[in-house]
């Protein structure tokens, strides 16, 4: 899993050159009716980093792995994230994803075929969640880096 560990560390490089231009106003710009701003996105994507971090550990050890899913409206709302300093949270994502990212590059070849239930979605391999995790990333930084 080089492969996935090795994508996560590079979108998370350059995302980080860009999130540290932004300033707090930038950071709280209304996206429109019902859409996050960027700082609700990027703690979407915190959340996105403890939860997985947490499957792709816990599926080593249980196969088949069952884990509920989680309300990331609820979420996002409850921790409050519209009004945690902004650099604050980036450093939290960018430290988050490292560590997700060298658990990912740990995880043993025999592992990677774990069949894993999260939440209402179909039971998939542990590899494919953790590409997954990658794709979910990449679909939010388009979001946070061109509005």
């Amino acid at each position: 899993m080089i492969d996935v560990a090795s994508a996560l560390r590079s979108e998370v490089g350059q995302a980080a050159v860009g999130f540290r231009r932004l300033t707090e106003s930038d950071a709280l710009r209304d996206r429109g009716q019902d859409k996050w701003v960027k700082k609700e996105i990027l703690g979407h994507l915190i959340d996105s980093a403890v939860n997985n971090h947490q499957r792709f550990v816990r599926a080593q050890f249980s196969d088949p792995f069952i884990w509920p899913g989680y309300d990331q409206q609820a979420w996002v709302q409850a921790q409050r994230y519209r009004e945690r300093p902004w650099l604050e949270l980036v450093e939290l994502w960018v430290t988050l994803n490292r560590h997700v990212a060298a658990v990912i590059e740990a995880v043993p070849d025999a592992k990677l075929q774990t069949r894993c239930t999260i939440g209402d979605h179909e039971p998939t391999s542990l590899e494919w969640w953790m590409r997954d995790y990658v794709r979910h990333l990449r679909h939010h930084l388009e979001q946070l880096l061109r509005d």
